[in-house]
C-alpha cells in the first residue's frame, strides 16, 4: 500500500480479528466493531455456573486452530496463547466398557481396532499425515482455484467426496471402527449419508495425527485475546459494545469487512446489495443447531473406560447406526431419544478452569435448527450410560438451547455453530457462487465469516482470505452509499 487507508471490520470473532490483523499488518488503519461487551464470538470463556469455574461458551477444542497456517505466522504465544494437548486426544467408549482412542500416532490409534481395520486406518491416513502442511494449505484455501498440490488434493477428493457412511463401510470392516470414524465426521452437523461428510471426518482425524486436538490454557477466550493483542501491536483498534445495524456510519471508509452470516449481512447491508445477490443470500441454508450444557463438577467424570479419564474429548455414540440416526433426525427437524453427544473435559489438564479438586465439563448434541427443546435429560443419560454415577457429582449446570446461543452470538443462527450447512453445493459455493466469495457486488464491501470458505472451525482462514481479497485489488473503493470515489493502491 502506498499509504494506510481506513478499514472497518464488523465482528470480533476469530475470523473478524484475523481479517483485521492481516489488514493491519499490510498497513491499513483498522477498527473492529463488536456488538458484545467482550470480544471472541465463538471463542469466549465465562463463569457460567459457579464462581471459579471457567467454561468455554461455544468452541472448546481447536485442532484447526493450532494447525492454522495464518495463526502459525502470528506471535500468539507472546500474547498469552498456550496450547494444552491431553495425553489422549479423543476417546470413544463402547457399551462393553472399552474405548477406542485417537492418538498422534496412527499405529497407536489402530491398537483399538481389529488388525484388518488397524491396517486400513494406517493406509488411509499415513500418506496424508506425511504431507499435512501441504494438504492443509490447499484444504483451507478458497475452493475455486488450482491447488498447489493437485495430486494430493485429488487423493483427498477420492476419499472425502463420498458420504461418511459410504466411506466408513468401504474402508473399515467392523462396527467399532466405523462408529469411531463417524463420531469424528459428525462434527460437521451434516447427515452422515450426505456428500462430502467423509471429508470432515478425514480432516479432523488427520489434524489429530498431525497437530493434535488441543485447547488453550484458561479457555478459548485466550485465542481472541491473543489475536486482539497482535492487532493492537499493529495499531489496530477494537471497540466493544458497538453494535452495527447499518453501514451509513462508515461512509468514507476504504473498505468494510463483515464477520457476519448471510442473515446478518442482509439485515445490515441489504440495501447496498443488488437484488439477485440478496436473493442468493436469503436462500443460504443453515445446518442443525446444538443444545449445550456446561457442568461444574465435584470430581472427574467416573468413566467406565479408563481411556476416557485421560482424554480431552469424548464421543458418545456406541454404534454407527446410532450416530447416523442422531445426525439424520436433527437434519430432518426431529429429536433423537439417544442423541450423539460430544463432550470436552479440559479441567483434567488445565488447573485454571476450576477450583482445586473440582472440575468442569462441556457437552452438546445436535438438534433441529431453532429448536428450544431442553435436552438436559437426554444428554446426561448418555453420559451416565458410560459413566454411572455422573449425576451425583454435578454441583451446577448451565444450559443453552439454540435461541439462547443465537442471542449470545447472532452468527449462531438457529444454533448452527458452523456458519451454515456444508453440503456439496455450499462447500464449493459459500455463501453464493462467485469467483471471489469474499467480495460482494457492493464496492468496498467484503465478507469474512464462517459462511465463506473454508467454513466452520476456529482457524481464522476465512478472515485471512477476505483480507487478501481486499489487498490484492488494484484499488479500494471508498465505501459510500452515494459515491464511488476510488482510492488507488500502489
Amino acid at each position: 500500500m502506498a499509504a494506510p487507508r481506513d478499514v472497518i471490520v464488523v465482528g470480533a470473532g476469530p475470523n473478524g480479528l484475523s481479517a483485521a490483523v492481516a489488514l493491519a499488518q499490510a498497513g491499513c488503519r483498522v477498527t473492529v466493531h463488536e456488538a458484545a461487551a467482550e470480544i471472541g464470538g465463538g471463542t469466549r470463556t465465562a463463569e457460567l455456573t459457579l464462581p471459579g469455574f471457567h467454561h468455554d461458551i461455544c468452541s472448546a477444542v481447536h485442532p484447526m486452530g493450532v494447525g492454522s497456517p495464518f495463526f502459525r505466522q502470528l506471535p500468539l504465544a507472546s500474547h498469552g496463547l498456550d496450547w494444552i494437548e491431553p495425553p489422549i486426544l479423543m476417546a470413544h467408549p463402547f457399551e462393553d466398557g472399552t474405548a477406542a482412542v485417537l492418538m498422534r500416532s496412527t499405529t497407536v490409534t489402530g491398537e483399538g481396532f481389529e488388525r484388518e481395520d488397524a491396517r486400513a486406518w494406517e493406509r488411509l491416513f499415513d500418506p496424508f499425515v506425511a504431507q499435512w502442511d501441504a494438504l492443509l494449505s490447499d484444504a483451507l484455501a478458497p475452493p475455486l482455484r488450482v491447488p498447489r498440490h493437485p495430486l494430493l488434493m485429488l487423493r483427498l477428493g477420492l476419499y472425502g467426496l463420498p458420504s461418511a457412511s459410504t466411506m466408513a463401510r468401504r474402508c473399515f470392516r467392523t462396527e467399532r471402527t466405523r462408529a469411531f470414524f463417524l463420531g469424528i465426521a459428525a462434527h460437521t452437523l451434516m447427515p452422515m449419508s450426505k456428500m462430502p461428510s467423509a471429508a470432515f471426518g478425514i480432516m479432523l482425524a488427520l489434524a489429530g495425527h498431525s497437530v493434535g486436538w488441543p485447547f488453550p490454557r484458561g479457555g478459548s477466550q485466550a485465542i481472541a485475546d491473543a489475536l486482539a493483542g497482535v492487532l493492537r501491536a499493529h495499531g489496530g483498534e477494537v471497540q466493544t459494545s458497538s453494535p452495527v445495524r447499518a453501514l451509513d456510519r462508515f461512509d468514507g471508509a476504504g473498505a468494510v469487512v463483515l464477520d457476519l452470516t448471510p442473515r446478518q449481512v442482509l439485515a445490515v447491508a441489504g440495501d447496498h446489495l443488488p437484488r439477485r445477490y440478496r436473493r442468493q443470500l436469503a436462500e443460504y441454508r443453515y445446518a442443525p443447531g446444538v443444545f449445550k450444557i456446561d457442568w461444574a463438577l465435584s470430581e472427574p467424570i467416573p468413566w467406565l473406560a479408563s481411556e476416557c479419564r485421560a482424554a480431552g474429548t469424548i464421543h458418545l455414540g456406541p454404534s454407527a447406526a446410532e450416530i447416523e440416526h442422531s445426525a439424520e433426525t436433527a437434519w430432518d427437524g426431529r429429536l433423537d431419544a439417544r442423541p450423539y453427544v460430544i463432550l470436552s473435559q479440559p479441567s483434567l489438564f488445565d488447573s485454571t478452569r476450576a477450583p482445586a479438586g473440582q472440575h468442569t465439563a462441556w457437552a452438546y448434541c445436535h438438534v433441529p435448527n431453532g429448536s428450544t427443546a431442553d435436552r438436559t435429560v437426554a444428554i446426561e443419560q448418555q453420559v451416565e450410560r458410560f459413566a454411572p454415577g455422573f449425576r451425583d457429582i454435578i454441583l451446577a449446570r448451565h444450559t443453552m438451547h439454540t435461541r439462547q446461543l443465537e442471542a449470545h452470538n447472532e452468527n449462531l443462527v438457529g444454533g448452527d455453530i458452523n456458519g451454515g450447512a456444508q453440503g456439496l453445493r455450499q462447500f464449493l459455493f459459500r455463501p453464493v457462487p462467485r469467483m471471489d466469495p469474499y467480495r460482494t457486488p457492493a464496492d468496498g464491501l467484503f465478507l469474512c465469516s464462517a459462511s465463506t470458505p473454508p467454513g466452520g472451525a476456529v482457524h481464522g482462514m476465512c478472515g485471512y482470505h477476505a483480507a487478501q481479497s481486499v489487498l490484492r485489488r488494484t484499488q479500494i473503493f471508498q465505501f459510500s452509499r452515494g459515491s464511488r470515489q476510488r482510492i488507488m493502491i500502489a
